[in-house]
């Protein structure tokens, strides 16, 4: 089950509550590369598929990383403060960014799962087939 989105917007759905969250697209290596770095802050998240790991190196705030399954279950959040480099989850295939202390009232922890939606359905459009 593959995931293929492209750069973009979306919005990020936590199962089991009634939270939705806008949601930043980071799918190209050049938008992944980029990521949060040189911006104050985050409205809502930030997603980077594919990806297993990540650094807070040249950020300038605290973010909760969540490191999701391929099916989009949470494996871990940790919190990071800027200039440190994340440990590699070997099992993680994307990764969610969030102003720090955010998923936690969003729900988001080790085991839930969360789903994500893209503005525009259908085929070349950034969101998975059905």
């Amino acid at each position: 089950m593959g995931r293929r989105w492209r750069d973009g917007r979306g919005e990020l759905v936590v199962h089991g509550t009634d939270v939705r969250v806008p949601l930043e697209l980071a799918t190209s290596y050049r938008a992944r590369t980029r990521g949060l770095l040189g911006r104050d802050t985050v409205v809502g998240a930030l997603l980077l598929s594919p990806a297993g790991s990540v650094h807070t190196f040249r950020m300038r705030f605290p973010v909760d990383v969540a490191y999701l399954t391929r099916d989009l279950t949470v494996i871990t959040v940790r919190t990071m403060p800027p200039g440190r480099l994340g440990l590699p989850r070997p099992r993680s295939r994307h990764v969610l960014e969030a102003a720090a202390g955010a998923m936690a009232g969003w729900g988001v922890r080790a085991g839930v799962r969360v789903s994500v939606s893209t503005e525009v359905s259908g085929p070349g459009t950034g969101r998975p087939p059905e």
